[in-house]
């Protein structure tokens, strides 16, 4: 990933922050020679591995998990907060628009996780992270229903071998356009429009 020396971050709390924070991300590979990508929930486990293990699943039918091998390498994007800006609300004239963004790069290799014991833990893991321990429950339901969700996915997880994070936040504008950024993201107020500039009044 591009990423000029201001905008990387390197502190390995905060990427993992932006991976449980943002659980929903994409996963690169190829598939017969073709670059090829999944959007799939990823749960991050930081007890295991020096910068922690992704576990998911995808569709056994999606034919992406058939070219997992050995130790070829593969990476998930995650995506945080992010939002245009304006040249308009820049002190400093002429300017051109950009965008602030939030992103996480984990690489590693995919392994696929076998034993229907540990898939159905993943499964209840991951139902747990997104439904509260209150919310609905996996082990409520049919055996036959649960064994029938188990026969038509495949579950793998990839230990972290690489973390690369960039936050872009106007870090290579003057400090006399912070204020009109700021200012300009939260009277837009859209999306992660007041995220960002939380982020950069910090």
């Amino acid at each position: 990933m591009y990423s000029p020396k201001y905008h990387i971050e390197e502190n390995q709390e905060t990427l993992q922050n932006v991976m449980r924070e943002h659980g929903w991300a994409i996963l690169v590979g190829s598939v017969e020679g073709t670059p090829f990508a999944t959007h799939l929930p990823f749960m991050l486990d930081e007890t295991r591995g020096e910068q922690g293990v992704l576990v998911s699943h995808m569709a056994k039918a999606n034919p992406h998990w058939q070219s997992f091998a050995g130790d070829q390498e593969a990476l998930v994007i995650f995506w945080g907060p992010h939002a245009y800006i304006s040249p308009s609300w820049y002190d400093k004239q002429p300017s051109v628009p950009t965008w602030n963004y939030v992103t996480v790069h984990a690489y590693g290799a995919p392994r696929l996780i076998d034993d229907e014991v540990a898939m159905l833990a993943a499964q209840k893991n991951l139902v747990e992270t997104y439904e509260g321990a209150e919310g609905w429950q996996l082990e409520d339901q049919p055996d036959k229903f649960i064994k029938g969700m188990l026969t038509g996915i495949v579950c793998f997880e990839i230990e972290i071998t690489r973390l690369e994070g960039k936050f872009k936040m106007s870090q290579n504008r003057h400090d006399d356009d912070l204020p009109g950024i700021i200012s300009g993201l939260r009277e837009r107020g859209q999306s992660d429009d007041n995220v960002i500039a939380d982020m950069l009044e910090k």
